[in-house]
């Protein structure tokens, strides 16, 4: 399988999780406010400090982003383009969020793919949470988390300040069902690693809820290749349940952008697909 060398050494627990309770829920983000502050105001109205979002068309502006780049030194095994500022306003195809804390304040992680007002240019990446506005009101569909919350913390292995599950005290707030915030760490099969974690769990089958991360490249079910190694990923959709042999598999349908500007969508081929830098989600147990 692809692997890609860290800037540093690889720590013993490869799931960051926390166990935690949830609630799915959708909202409608306002208009005129900055996309943070209006995710927020979301979440808490339904008694939630954090969780995870995912959206389909929606409006932005003004709006700046970044796309996966090489790496200019060893201190990173990949990095960031320089910042886009697209005039306009700019519309979102589908994106995925983790919405947390950084430094005591919230914060979000979020890819997605979108088209440019100005020239018509399909791209994508990662959303600057402190330049992107709300141009027009649109749904997403939520999931709150009580008892974990997503910590930007430094991260030795490949020394970013990464979101990762912690524990946070229960706020009494309604949940329905059993539910893990995750962070999957680098240099390991995405499908495989949550198959292996429900197992371990003793989860039969379970739904993801949000999902921002990278892969080392991918491999599409459909016969597609990404072979540009650093990606920006959002998950559309994802579920793990017996397959036809009674063993768990995981259906994980992503949309992404590579570091040459190239887009891919489609269903991971599981065992094919290992994690680049993170992947955060939140699996919620249904049995």
């Amino acid at each position: 399988m692809r692997s890609i060398k860290q800037p540093g050494a690889p720590v013993a627990e490869r799931i960051q999780w926390v166990e935690a309770r949830g609630r799915a829920f959708s909202f409608t983000i306002q208009a005129g406010l900055p996309l943070l502050e209006a995710a927020r105001r979301g979440f808490a109205a339904e008694g939630f400090a954090g969780g995870v979002l995912s959206f389909g068309s929606c409006a932005l502006g003004p709006f700046a982003y970044v796309m996966p780049a090489l790496s200019k030194t060893s201190e990173n095994a990949a990095f960031y383009s320089e910042t886009f500022r697209p005039s306009g306003v700019t519309r979102t195809k589908l994106g995925s969020m983790t919405l947390g804390l950084r430094d005591g304040a919230p914060f979000f992680h979020c890819h997605g793919l979108w088209t440019e007002a100005d020239g018509g240019r399909a791209s994508g990446g990662h959303m600057l949470p402190d330049e992107t506005d709300v141009a027009e009101p649109f749904e997403v569909e939520a999931f709150g988390v009580d008892g974990a919350m997503f910590t930007a913390e430094p991260d030795p292995e490949t020394n970013f300040k990464l979101f990762g599950p912690v524990v946070a005290a229960s706020t009494g707030v309604r949940t329905v069902s059993r539910a893990f915030a995750m962070r999957l760490r680098p240099n390991q099969d995405f499908a495989g690693c949550l198959e292996d974690f429900c197992r371990a769990h003793d989860i039969v089958r379970a739904k993801l809820h949000g999902g921002v991360g990278s892969t080392i490249g991918a491999h599409f079910t459909h016969g597609g290749v990404t072979e540009p190694f650093a990606t920006e990923l959002a998950i559309t959709a994802g579920a793990i349940a017996p397959g036809s042999t009674g063993a768990l598999e995981a259906a994980l349908d992503v949309a992404l952008i590579d570091y040459t500007g190239g887009i891919a969508e489609g269903r991971l081929v599981r065992g094919d697909n290992p994690v680049l830098m993170t992947m955060e989600l939140v699996l919620e147990a249904l049995e």
